[in-house]
């Protein structure tokens, strides 16, 4: 579903991604972790399209994301840490702008989508308020909302759950996880490793842009030697 590979990003004179490659199969939430300045936010940023790759190669379902960015560009779902919106507007009406840009979807299936997800994540007693007036919180959820609208097979997530208090976070969660079981591919940040550890699959530890190792928790634990070790542990070992 996502397959990168070799890819690597200059910022001037600067290193920040080193030859990464990795895949990630239907049903899989695969964990991206790393300390600040890893390379996490640029690699996703390369795998979207919002940076060109210095070189490397990125294939959403097939399709390369700098040969072939539109069609691509309908295969996934993307959660940025710092999303813009539009004040404007109100939830219901960012949605609605949103799911006009996927034309391949009915647009029976896109409100019923919205729908749902509104309901799911909380917001549709706030859906016809501007976006101005959300809290930080809110406007995540919206974000959130938009990103999984056309029910995407790759779904990027950077820090998707920063700013949610523990019931929305839980909601969130639950989403992924769901998608993931229908078949999606996540790619998923986060510097809170308690939740990669009970969330993702298999994790990706990065460090100065280059991805030291992969793997299941229990392969991590196995390779390292530390059976009933927590993930932060192992990532603290492999990254200080």
């Amino acid at each position: 579903m996502l397959e990168v590979s070799n890819l690597v990003h200059h910022y001037g004179k600067k290193t920040a991604v080193n030859q990464v490659s990795f895949k990630i199969k239907p049903g899989e939430i695969y964990g991206f972790l790393g300390h600040n300045g890893a390379g996490k936010t640029t690699t996703i940023k390369a795998c979207t399209g919002l940076l060109q790759p210095t070189s490397g190669v990125v294939n959403i379902c097939g399709y390369n994301i700098v040969d072939q960015p539109l069609v691509a560009k309908q295969h996934f779902g993307y959660v940025p840490e710092n999303p813009y919106l539009y004040e404007k507007l109100t939830g219901r009406e960012f949605l609605n702008a949103v799911s006009a840009v996927y034309q391949t979807h009915s647009r029976k299936d896109l409100n019923s989508s919205m729908h749902s997800l509104l309901k799911d994540l909380q917001l549709n007693d706030a859906a016809d308020q501007l976006i101005g007036t959300y809290s930080h919180g809110m406007r995540r959820k919206i974000t959130l909302c938009a990103a999984l609208l056309h029910n995407p097979p790759v779904i990027f997530l950077d820090e998707p759950t920063t700013g949610l208090d523990a019931a929305s976070a839980k909601a969130a969660k639950d989403l992924f996880r769901k998608h993931a079981d229908q078949g999606a591919a996540v790619l998923f940040t986060t510097h809170v490793l308690e939740l990669a550890e009970k969330l993702c699959d298999r994790i990706g530890i990065l460090s100065a842009g280059e991805l030291l190792v992969e793997g299941t928790l229990a392969e991590l634990q196995d390779r390292y030697q530390a059976n009933d070790t927590s993930l932060e542990e192992i990532f603290l070992r492999i990254t200080v």
